[in-house]
């Protein structure tokens, strides 16, 4: 059942969003080379908190951590830990906030220091796809034009959309329906209403759209060893269009 949220309730939802927002600005600051994963969480949990917000992931299904750190080849669900990053890498960062009840969710894929022209073309595709599906998101259009016009701009650009995992509904919970592939044919699914908020997040690889599940039973890697980026922004269908809740 899709959830439909009130303009009260989506004034809440923007203040948990720019929480979020404003942890991963600061997050931004402190990715550099000999950080640890495991630092950047702290630093996340610490703002979210000193916020009035709540870390969404901690504990979620188990997850032992209130980010989600994955570096390089890891795709989503990366766990902190002692991991120091290194000039080159990409590390996406995944957070989750809940404020008044309702949860902010947004990621981004940052650089570490300089790197390669391949995982810059990686980052600008898969942010740039991310708003190619906002776009859709308007009140009368179908839930998979928002994938086809991800999948068609990362494919179009020679790179390939992960099928395991998708975007989905936000609100009080973390996942409410519906899922919101980034992949699929215009047309198909529910006609977008107003009052919908959507997580809307394109998981892209440099190499192939396949992933594994490594032992630790979260993190998603590629099956190439092939580097891969995450955006997402949570996203509310309005009358006057999309209205992105994760902005600063």
């Amino acid at each position: 059942m899709i959830i439909l949220k009130s303009r009260r309730e989506i004034a809440l939802m923007r203040e948990a969003g720019r929480i979020v927002a404003r942890t991963l600005a600061k997050l931004k600051e402190h990715i550099i080379p000999g950080v640890t994963t495991a630092e950047l969480d702290r630093i996340a949990e610490d703002y979210i908190r000193d916020n009035g917000a709540v870390p969404a992931f901690k504990g979620y299904q188990g997850f032992p951590a209130s980010i989600c750190a994955s570096v390089n080849e890891e795709v989503v669900h990366g766990i902190p830990g002692l991991k120091q990053l290194a000039e080159g890498d990409i590390i996406s960062i995944d957070i989750g906030a809940v404020k008044n009840g309702y949860v902010g969710d947004a990621a981004v894929t940052f650089p570490v220091g300089a790197i390669d022209a391949d995982k810059q073309h990686l980052l600008a595709v898969t942010e740039a796809a991310l708003y190619e599906g906002i776009k859709q998101a308007v009140v009368g259009n179908r839930l998979t034009d928002i994938s086809h016009a991800i999948q068609t701009y990362v494919e179009k650009n020679g790179l390939a959309v992960v099928r395991d995992y998708v975007g989905h509904g936000i609100g009080r919970a973390m996942h409410e329906d519906p899922q919101v592939p980034n992949f699929g044919s215009p047309g198909y699914g529910p006609r977008l209403r107003v009052g919908m908020v959507l997580a809307i997040e394109p998981m892209v690889n440099a190499g192939t759209h396949e992933v594994y599940t490594l032992a630790n039973r979260w993190t998603v890697v590629t099956r190439d060893k092939k580097p891969s980026a995450h955006f997402e922004h949570t996203v509310a269908v309005t009358d006057n269009g999309p209205e992105i809740l994760t902005l600063l």
